[in-house]
């Protein structure tokens, strides 16, 4: 079996130095030359190609040079809008969690002000009961014999795709909600916040902590929740 990509356990970065005689076995700058090319088409496909030189354009102009060296200084909010309008983008849609509903009801007012129509649609569109999707009573937060109503994010999908969303934002949709919204969304899309519970919504936190108060998360486990 052909050795499986490990980017993330590189330190080597040959792909940003250009060595690739430094590469490691399975560094598909080095050793994947036909899936680089076939990604690269896909780049420069008409309906991609203006899309990915903006979005590099937004990573440089989203940083301020100094003479001590190139500093952040757009908050993803603004970075966000700065892209939409790069992309002369008019129409975007807002796919929040109902949790993060008064985020959500900020961000609509600040792209409203910045000339934008928007489309928000809520999680819990449609009034759907999680029963409808097998959902068991001891899995729901009010137990048994309880209406639930359940997150409906390919409705939320359906609905920008029907009025026309030329980009998408998601707010705090839930683990593997997003993913849902994010396949059957016709338009692309970026998440301006992505949920966790604990940590403010903050899930680089967890990371920064591992070596401490979640140290926890470098334990070996089994497959399964903790």
């Amino acid at each position: 079996m052909e050795q499986r990509t490990e980017c993330a356990r590189c330190s080597r970065t040959v792909c940003e130095r250009g060595k690739t005689e430094l590469a490691l076995p399975a560094c598909p700058t080095a050793r994947r030359p036909d899936v680089l090319k076939k990604g690269l088409s896909k780049s420069l496909r008409a309906d991609l190609k203006e899309f990915a030189c903006q979005a590099a354009i937004q990573q440089f102009d989203s940083s301020l040079r100094l003479p001590r060296g190139r500093i952040p200084r757009s908050t993803r909010i603004e970075e966000t809008i700065q892209f939409a309008k790069k992309m002369h983008y008019k129409r975007l849609g807002l796919a929040f969690c109902s949790a993060l509903r008064n985020e959500s009801m900020l961000v609509d007012r600040i792209l409203q002000r910045h000339g934008f129509e928007v489309v928000s649609v809520c999680c819990k569109v449609g009034g759907v009961s999680k029963d409808a999707i097998g959902v068991a009573d001891e899995h729901k937060f009010g137990g048994t014999g309880s209406y639930e109503v359940m997150c409906n994010p390919v409705t939320q999908a359906e609905i920008m795709n029907d009025e026309g969303t030329e980009f998408n934002i998601v707010i705090g949709l839930c683990v593997g909600h997003d993913s849902l919204f994010l396949k059957h969304a016709d338009a692309m899309s970026t998440v301006l916040i992505a949920k966790d519970k604990v940590l403010g919504h903050n899930p680089a936190a967890a990371l920064r902590l591992s070596g401490s108060y979640y140290k926890e998360l470098m334990q070996n486990q089994s497959n399964g929740t903790r």
